[in-house]
């Protein structure tokens, strides 16, 4: 018996570390997912002297941030404050170091500036390796490979979660929990609201969320592509990727998240580039629809290979037909662990081939061709991977719903943030949802938004704590409380780390004031951050004034989003004084193949000044042509956009015509033989 006894203590002694592990440790703040979000979030908490650990599904740290997204989406650099510039300091400094310059001088990469503080565009592994230096400098605990139990690893008591337990059968104790995760899984599994897919623009009260056809004009098909498999014959099928039915209600809601790609990082360097690899069950026929677009006189393949240092590139999506693998993805943000890794899995096949396509098939124009086979993927890049991307770009997938949602209104800064915890500024931005066939039988894309909010936001602390009788000790930084649209402003790596400070630094005092996340003193948080150097005020120089509304303009006012477009049209509001939300242009291309005709019925029939707006610049047309129908015929007018608008600066008089109240009358503006960028703004009808 006491030998029996002896065996038990001894059993207990050795099992004595992992059972302290799993019942009696309990940290500060535990922090689920291994990001950049969750990397920072960690950073912060050791800086305030509390205990941390991150549990990460991933091995590789860092996300986007180190798997290909070297070209920073930030918007105004002036608002990044805080660890998240920190970092970017960071990359600066290794870059000053000459050994880091391999494949190229650094003189001879113009966005190395030795007089800066700071550097945006760097390499994958880089970043990663500065990730894992904070990780060591601060050490810091991390367990990768863990992934969260989403049906029972979600202890809670009450409102507070207690324990997190992964598939592993780990469990990590925490004060306070922070979701890191793109996908929201610690928020979701806690219980707390969320919602995927867009909502309708009624719900908000919103102009750019729902579907989106006729703001639809960017990555949009340039050229007429007929759909079917046999061309003509609707019959036959449609062509691989290719949605049947029509796209949806003007800006209604849906279940449908903007698609995802792997952001490459590509080299044309030949000691350091490996040929695109053709992937497993490769069918060109998945690409038939891309080779009639090159067909019909696309060229525009390689605009989004922006460079990186060392000769590489951050390759992302551009065109109608690119990187994104549109509409693949509508039921990753809740799939399964397993069906996730078959959708990523379908992604990463698709853009593989799609290069491989590009590189090799005859069926692609031999100018693309050549070019293509000379880059490949980066030799000193993921070469765990077989260089390809540790993390494929989830541009968005569950979004909370608390009781404060950043919408449009806020990213335009319509309603005061009455506790900023961070600012963003980026484009509201969201990638293309879906691909259908028109009206007129030919391919399009929908979804595809990029407005200006004109300057910097705030974001509130509202947005990144749950609703208090959900939960009182969770921060979500990154699936934060917003509106589809916002959240395509949002959703940007920099301002991710800023949250995730924030919400680290709110989370250590809210343990030391004993109360739940809701109830932070706002005035100790925003002392502390400020302390941090997290920029929290905007700068007034970096707010540029909306543009006109058409409402309030005298007359009868058609914008150019109520205009039917022909030919692909890009959105712009970067030079001042246009009505709306900004002005279309035709990127100073194809001449002869695009125009806007605003249609109009006047009220009363008789006679009516017609203006036309557009906003002048070195770059554009001389000759724009401008068809006016009118009851009486059809008149021709040119305008030279070079020239400042005479009237207000905005307008200029396109001539007195009559106009019946029996039937509608168009305006027309094309880029036939343009000699310049052709800009597209407004029409003004004035009665006389």
């Amino acid at each position: 018996m006491l030998n029996r006894a002896l065996a038990f203590l001894l059993l207990l002694v050795l099992a004595w570390p992992s059972f302290v592990f799993a019942a009696e440790k309990t940290y500060d703040v535990v922090i689920y997912g291994g990001t950049s979000a969750g990397v920072m979030a960690a950073v912060q908490t050791v800086r305030m002297g509390k205990s941390v650990v991150i549990v990460a599904p991933e091995t590789h740290l860092g996300g986007l941030t180190a798997s290909g997204l070297g070209w920073t989406d930030s918007g105004r650099k002036e608002v990044i404050g805080g660890l998240a510039r920190e970092f970017y300091q960071r990359i600066k400094t290794h870059y000053d170091d000459s050994s880091s310059w391999r494949q190229q001088r650094p003189e001879d990469y113009k966005l190395y500036q030795p007089n800066r503080d700071a550097m945006w565009v760097f390499e994958p592994h880089v970043a990663e390796q500065l990730y894992e230096q904070y990780i060591a400098e601060y050490k810091i605990p991390v367990y990768r490979d863990a992934w969260l139990d989403r049906e029972k690893g979600i202890i809670k008591q009450g409102t507070q979660i207690v324990s997190l337990t992964t598939l592993d059968g780990q469990t990590y104790h925490g004060r306070m929990f922070i979701d890191a995760t793109y996908e929201g899984d610690l928020m979701a599994s806690a219980g707390v609201s969320y919602t995927v897919g867009r909502e309708s623009n009624a719900q908000y009260g919103e102009t750019l969320n729902g579907v989106q056809t006729r703001r639809a004009v960017s990555h949009q098909f340039e050229f007429p592509i007929d759909p079917y498999r046999t061309p003509g014959d609707p019959a036959s099928g449609l062509l691989p990727r290719i949605h049947p039915g029509g796209p949806g209600e003007e800006g209604a809601g849906d279940h449908r998240v903007q698609a995802y790609c792997f952001r490459l990082c590509l080299t044309d360097a030949p000691e350091n580039r490996v040929p695109f690899p053709k992937p497993e069950g490769y069918d060109p026929h998945e690409y038939e629809l891309l080779a009639r677009y090159l067909q019909a006189g696309w060229r525009a393949a390689f605009r989004k290979f922006d460079p990186a240092p060392n000769r590489k590139t951050d390759t992302n999506n551009h065109g109608a037909f690119s990187t994104d693998n549109i509409g693949m993805n509508y039921d990753y943000p809740e799939a399964t662990y397993e069906r996730r890794r078959e959708i990523i899995a379908e992604h990463e096949q698709y853009e593989k081939g799609f290069f491989y396509f590009l590189a090799n098939d005859p069926a692609v124009p031999d100018d693309v061709r050549s070019i293509m086979s000379q880059w490949g993927l980066s030799k000193d890049e993921f070469v765990e991977t077989d260089n390809w991307p540790h993390q494929i770009y989830v541009r968005e997938a569950r979004r909370m719903v608390s009781d404060e949602v950043h919408t449009e209104h806020d990213c335009r800064r319509r309603r005061p943030c009455r506790q900023p915890i961070g600012i963003g500024s980026y484009n509201m931005d969201s990638h293309n949802v879906q691909r259908y066939v028109d009206e007129h039988g030919h391919v399009r894309n929908e979804g595809d938004i990029q407005v200006s909010p004109r300057g910097p936001y705030q974001i509130a602390y509202g947005t990144i704590v749950p609703k208090a009788e959900e939960c009182t000790n969770l921060f979500v930084p990154v699936c934060l409380s917003a509106s589809h649209i916002a959240y395509g402003s949002i959703r940007m790596e920099p301002v991710f780390m800023i949250l995730a400070q924030s919400a680290a630094t709110a989370a250590c005092q809210a343990i030391d004031t004993h109360v739940g996340v809701q109830s932070v003193d706002f005035s100790a948080l925003r002392e502390r951050l400020e302390k941090d150097r997290q920029v929290l005020t905007i700068p007034p120089e970096l707010i540029h004034p909306d543009g006109l509304d058409p409402a309030k303009l005298p007359g009868i006012v058609i914008d150019d989003d109520q205009a039917m477009r022909t030919g692909s049209w890009g959105f712009s509001s970067s030079v001042r004084q246009f009505v709306g939300e900004g002005y279309r242009h035709d990127h100073g291309s194809a001449p002869g193949t695009k125009s806007l005709k605003y249609s109009v019925r006047v009220p009363k029939s008789g006679r009516y000044e017609v203006r036309l707006s557009y906003t002048a610049n070195p770059n554009r047309a001389t000759n724009v042509p401008v068809t006016i129908e009118h009851a009486n015929g059809r008149e021709s007018r040119t305008v030279n956009q070079k020239q400042l608008p005479p009237i207000e600066k905005l307008w200029v008089s396109l001539g007195t015509f009559e106009f019946s109240a029996e039937e509608d009358a168009s305006i027309v503006v094309s880029n036939e033989g343009a000699d310049g960028y052709v800009i597209a703004d407004a029409v003004q009808l004035l009665p006389e």
